[in-house]
């Protein structure tokens, strides 16, 4: 029997490389911002334009890659090494599959973009930068799934290091081509070929160069490392393993050459299965950041200063997210390993450590947030209309932090049993139905004005957490009985 506190250990060990990709991240775009930011004005408003169009298609990616996780998970978990290779299989062609037509999508938005009605001066630097990030997506689309696939097989460090030498990488070349590079002028040698200053479309390149470092130094890595021999259907290493727990003598027997190439062939049914767990899960992600956005345009409703505090408070609001979300994805490995051997009470068990976890990690994060809200609010603005509003929106945070505990949580542990078919449906009643009519009701009816935009969303984040709990509740209840 596994305690709850050997829960926790474990999930905080597969939880911490997580948190640390996803914050290098978040750190990398935001000095990607920065820097066009300060190379000029227009640029930034041109990069602020085409990456709200690719934030949208960059969560339906992930979430379709997020169904990697509980197959490759539950596979693993009852030692079926074969099937995890197979599944990595349809994970990376379901992705590029996505991705393709997604670049279908964008290309024809591309060549039709005034149909958005933007600013004219923004159309030719937007159109370079749009085309560096299309170019990029199927090598987003590789990274995704082979880290899913690492993180299903209990294997987060790797992934972490790629990340974050990847977003060091982005961060030296964007210096290098947004802003130019003489090396001349360092050397005292003009005839040395200097780097001209490329400004948006360098920063578009240097998010292109580095997706092409990601997803190789993933596939190098996945390919090659000792840990992955035992799902890429290496005999030997299967064999190594098979004696190590008992099984040699069925070890050549039940793995030959041939059932390693029938057993790692891709099929239609593994790919139907796969869009079926990916298709909810990246459509809940999509409705909750969708809520989001339509909140933001409610702020702009009300003014200028409103817009500004929502998009600070949100920023810092990030860093939470990422911890709490960092601890649900390690859960829903956990809980796919224990689903794939059957202990159907491990799962509940590692559910419920999971959310201990998260919710002593968010009074911590909250606490400190509420403690320096007045400097970290200083690094974004100076302004003392926008930071008096943004402590005003300390409030409806610190309350929409149990709700939003309680979903994240719950809704990696549907993921991590495959049970996503309602996530759709719940994720529509809880973003849509419930949480964007009580912004507007606290905001516009009651008068509350910015801050009632803000209390309307604990209501949509409890409602999510409520049905996806219950859900999972149902559904594991079920199957241990």
């Amino acid at each position: 029997m596994i305690s709850i506190r050997q829960h926790i250990r474990a999930i905080t060990a597969l939880g911490v490389p997580l948190i640390i990709g996803q914050l290098g991240a978040t750190v990398q775009q935001f000095a990607d911002t920065a820097m066009v930011g300060h190379y000029g004005t227009l640029e930034l408003s041109a990069a602020g334009f085409v990456g709200n169009l690719f934030n949208l298609v960059i969560f339906f990616m992930l979430g379709i890659s997020y169904s990697t996780t509980p197959v490759v998970g539950a596979s693993f978990g009852r030692q079926d090494f074969l099937g995890t290779a197979r599944a990595l299989r349809e994970s990376l062609l379901l992705g590029l599959i996505t991705s393709g037509v997604i670049i279908g999508g964008l290309t024809w938005l591309y060549f039709n973009i005034e149909v958005l009605d933007q600013p004219e001066e923004l159309l030719p630097l937007a159109r370079p930068y749009f085309l560096t990030l299309l170019l990029s997506l199927p090598f987003l689309a590789v990274f995704n799934s082979l880290k899913q696939f690492s993180d299903a097989l209990g294997e987060t460090r790797m992934p972490m290091w790629m990340m974050l030498w990847g977003n060091v990488l982005n961060i030296l070349l964007n210096w290098l081509l947004i802003f130019g590079f003489t090396p001349g002028d360092w050397l005292g040698d003009s005839n040395i070929i200097a780097i001209p200053p490329l400004g948006l479309l360098g920063a578009g390149i240097a998010t292109l160069l580095s997706r092409m470092f990601m997803a190789v130094g993933m596939t190098i890595a996945v390919f090659s490392k000792t840990t992955y021999s035992l799902s890429r259907g290496n005999i030997k290493a299967y064999e190594l393993h098979a004696s190590q727990s008992g099984n040699a003598a069925n070890a050549v027997t039940m793995l030959t050459a041939e059932k390693v190439r029938r057993a790692r062939k891709t099929t239609r049914r593994g790919l139907w299965r796969m869009t079926k767990l990916g298709i909810p899960i990246s459509m809940q992600m999509c409705l909750e950041a969708a809520s989001f956005n339509i909140c933001a345009i409610f702020m702009g409703w009300i003014g200028a200063i409103p817009i500004a505090a929502h998009q600070i408070m949100c920023t810092i609001s990030t860093f939470c997210f990422l911890l709490m979300y960092g601890i649900g994805a390690a859960a829903a490995v956990r809980i796919s390993h224990f689903r794939g051997r059957g202990e159907w009470q491990q799962v509940r068990e590692t559910a419920v450590a999971a959310l201990a976890l998260n919710a002593c990690c968010s009074i911590i994060t909250v606490t400190l947030i509420c403690i320096f809200i007045s400097p970290l609010t200083s690094v974004f603005t100076s302004n003392a209309e926008v930071a008096t509003l943004v402590g005003s929106l300390l409030v409806p945070f610190v309350i929409y932090q149990a709700g939003d505990c309680l979903q994240i949580i719950y809704a990696n542990a549907l993921r991590g049993i495959e049970s996503v078919k309602r996530m759709i449906l719940y994720a529509f009643v809880a973003y849509i139905v419930v949480s964007l009519p009580m912004s507007y009701i606290f905001a516009f009816v009651l008068d509350y004005g910015a801050v009632g935009v803000w209390y309307g969303i604990p209501f949509g984040l409890t409602t999510a957490g409520i049905l996806f709990y219950r859900e999972f509740d149902l559904q594991t209840r079920r199957m241990i009985k």
